[in-house]
């Protein structure tokens, strides 16, 4: 049994932030830190995943969309994807990182004290692009939790990069937000499962040193761009929910 997990989600390859979520107490001082998928599909792929593989037994990486998008990119497959970020990042990768992103697990189900066992994943337990929102009705819920074993109480996801905790029909749902491309507000935004109890955090960063870091560091030749766009967080999350809503099945869409 893990008694505290920091989790983690949606690093899209931004170093800076990282490292300064790191750097956070409760997160140093976890047991375990979860990283809930969208690991590096962004402008510093190789030296985020170096940085995470790094913590060595105390992270656990979990696959998202964009991690399966990249490992199939960099084999030579191909695939559609929303953001040519993607794949650069994937030509960026070295073979044992295009590996560890190949193997990635999803979901995963941990036993974590206060909590009992509880599912980690991207999009949903059952897909990892699926989008669940904060304001996704309830009929949708029971259809994305319908495999799922009752004495399961709690559901960790990602992927829409907006942090939020609900009930769903007594089953508690977190969403950790973005660390690296966050809707709403800049910063990284993580959790924190602890005695039974989520805290959902932001950690402030210098938004101008971690967009010129970005720029100063990364070869992406849309790196100035890209940073201004997502460390800044210039999309807000009411704009992040109109474009997501109609994704989740949600009537009238």
């Amino acid at each position: 049994m893990v008694r505290r997990v920091a989790v983690l989600s949606d690093v899209h390859g931004v170093l800076p932030v990282l490292e300064a979520v790191l750097a956070e107490p409760a997160v140093a001082g976890a047991d375990l830190v979860v990283v809930t998928g969208d690991h590096a599909a962004g402008p510093q792929p190789v030296e985020v995943l170096d940085r995470l593989t790094g913590l060595g037994d105390r992270v656990l990486l979990v696959r998202g969309n964009a991690d399966r998008w990249l490992a199939t990119l960099a084999r030579g497959g191909d695939v559609r994807v929303p953001d040519p970020v993607i794949r650069w990042a994937a030509a960026q990768l070295r073979p044992d990182q295009v590996e560890l992103l190949a193997g990635l697990p999803h979901p995963v189900t941990l036993d974590v004290d206060g909590f009992g066992p509880t599912v980690f994943c991207h999009g949903t337990p059952r897909d990892d692009d699926e989008v669940v929102l904060v304001d996704t009705r309830l009929s949708r819920w029971a259809e994305v939790f319908a495999d799922l074993p009752p004495e399961v109480a709690t559901v960790v996801c990602g992927h829409t990069h907006m942090p939020f905790v609900r009930l769903v029909d007594r089953r508690l749902v977190v969403n950790p937000g973005s660390v690296g491309m966050p809707y709403g507000r800049a910063g990284g935004h993580w959790a924190l499962l602890a005695d039974g109890a989520v805290t959902l955090h932001r950690t402030p960063v210098d938004v101008d040193a971690a967009v010129a870091r970005v720029a100063a560091e990364s070869g992406y030749p849309e790196r100035q761009e890209w940073a201004d766009q997502y460390v800044r967080s210039a999309a807000s999350d009411a704009e992040a929910l109109t474009v997501f809503g109609p994704r989740d099945g949600r009537p009238g869409s």
